[in-house]
C-alpha cells in the first residue's frame, strides 16, 4: 500500500501571528545589541584592542540578528536563508542598487553641506599624518558595518513583518517614528533633529519598499554617515568619532549648521531630503517594477476536448482514403487557333 501523500505545511499569515513576530524580533535585536557589544568589549578588553570594540560590536551584531531572525522566519514556517533573512537577497543588480544610494547618500549630506561653505561658516583643520590615513579606511570600514547593522534593525525583517500586520503606510510611520525615539535616547537629539530622523528613516524606508531588498537603502546610510563624518569632519549625531583627516567646526545660524549635533539637526536638511526622496522614486522605477509586483501565474485549467468518436473516425478515413486524380475541363467552348485552316 504506497504512503499518502505529504502536504506542505502553510505559512502563519495572520495579522495577529505577525504582530508576535514583530516583538519577537525588536526584542531579539535590543537583546542583540546588549549581547554583542559586551562580547566584543570583553574579547578586545582581553585582548588590548579597544580600537576594534565598535566593529567587533557590530559584526556579532549582524550574526545574532540572521540567526534569530531565521529562526523566527522557521516558526512561522516560511523556511528562508540568513541572507534572506536580513534582507540581502542574492541578485545581479545589488552592486548598482548599492552604489545608486550611496550617490544618493553623498548628494543629501552636500546639498546640507553647501549653504554652510556658502556662508562661510565651516572652519577646517587637517591631520595628514601617516596614522591618520590608516584611521581614515578603518573607520569607512566601520561605518559599513555598522550602517548595515543598523537598516537591518529599521528597514529589515520586524519592518517586513509590521507590513504584513498593519500596510506599507503604517508600518513605515511606526518604523520612523522607532527610529526617532532611538535618536533622542542614545544621541541626545532636540527636537529638529527628531523631525530630521523621523523623515530620513521615511526616506530608507522607501528606498525598501521600491526595491525590497536593502542594497540600496545601506549604500544610502554608509555614504551618509561617510560623507558626513569621514569626508567632511562633521559631528554625526553630534559625535566627532568619525573625523580622522579634516574636522570641521560650523559656527553660524543653528537653522544652517545644526549646532554641535551636525547637519542632521539643520534644516537645510529637510529640503534635502524632500529633494533625495524625489530623486528615490525616480531612479528606482526599473527596481519597483522587477522587484515589487508579484509575479503574474496563468490560472484556469486547459481547454483541450477531445472530438466525438464519431468525427475522429471521419478524419481517420479521409486520411486512408488514397486522393484520385481530377481533371479540370474548359468552361467555355475553345476556338480555331491561329495555325489551323478556315472551314470552306
Amino acid at each position: 500500500m504506497s504512503a499518502p501523500h505529504s502536504v506542505p505545511p502553510q505559512p502563519r499569515t495572520g495579522k495577529a501571528f505577525q504582530l508576535a513576530l514583530v516583538v519577537a524580533a525588536l526584542a531579539w535585536s535590543l537583546s542583540s545589541r546588549l549581547l554583542s557589544a559586551s562580547s566584543a568589549r570583553g574579547l578586545t578588553n582581553r585582548f588590548n584592542a579597544d580600537w576594534a570594540t565598535t566593529l567587533l560590536a557590530a559584526i556579532f551584531l549582524i550574526f545574532l540578528l540572521g540567526v534569530g531572525f531565521t529562526l523566527l522566519e522557521a516558526i512561522a514556517r516560511r523556511p528562508s536563508t540568513i541572507r534572506q533573512s536580513l534582507a540581502l537577497p542574492p541578485r545581479a543588480s545589488a552592486p548598482r542598487e548599492w552604489l545608486t544610494g550611496a550617490a544618493l547618500g553623498w548628494g543629501i549630506v552636500t546639498a546640507t553641506v553647501l549653504p554652510m561653505a556658502l556662508a562661510g561658516d565651516l572652519y577646517v583643520s587637517f591631520w595628514l599624518e601617516p596614522r591618520a590615513f590608516l584611521l581614515f579606511f578603518f573607520n569607512l570600514l566601520v561605518i559599513a558595518v555598522t550602517s548595515l547593522a543598523q537598516e537591518i534593525i529599521f528597514r529589515g525583517y520586524p519592518f517586513r513583518r509590521l507590513i504584513d500586520a498593519i500596510g506599507p503606510v503604517a508600518a513605515t510611520c511606526f518604523m520612523s517614528l522607532l527610529f526617532a525615539i532611538t535618536c533622542a535616547i542614545e544621541d541626545g537629539a532636540g527636537r529638529l533633529a527628531l523631525v530630521i530622523a523621523f523623515l530620513s528613516s521615511i526616506l530608507f524606508s522607501i528606498s525598501w519598499l521600491r526595491t525590497h531588498g536593502l542594497w540600496m537603502a545601506w549604500g544610502m546610510r554608509f555614504a551618509w554617515t561617510a560623507s558626513m563624518g569621514a569626508l567632511f569632519g562633521l559631528p554625526v549625531a553630534g559625535s566627532l568619532n568619525h573625523a580622522t583627516l579634516i574636522q570641521t567646526n560650523a559656527i553660524g545660524r543653528p537653522w544652517v549648521t545644526g549646532e554641535d549635533y551636525g547637519p542632521e539637526a539643520s534644516a537645510v536638511m529637510i529640503l534635502a531630503l524632500i529633494a533625495g526622496l524625489i530623486l528615490l522614486v525616480r531612479v528606482t522605477r526599473d527596481y519597483a517594477w522587477n522587484y515589487t509586483h508579484p509575479e503574474i501565474v496563468p490560472g484556469g485549467y486547459p481547454m483541450d476536448i477531445a472530438p466525438p468518436p464519431a468525427h475522429a473516425a471521419m478524419e481517420e478515413a479521409a486520411k486512408a482514403k488514397q486522393n484520385s486524380l481530377v481533371q479540370i475541363l474548359p468552361m467555355t467552348p475553345q476556338g480555331r487557333s491561329a495555325d489551323s485552316e478556315p472551314n470552306p
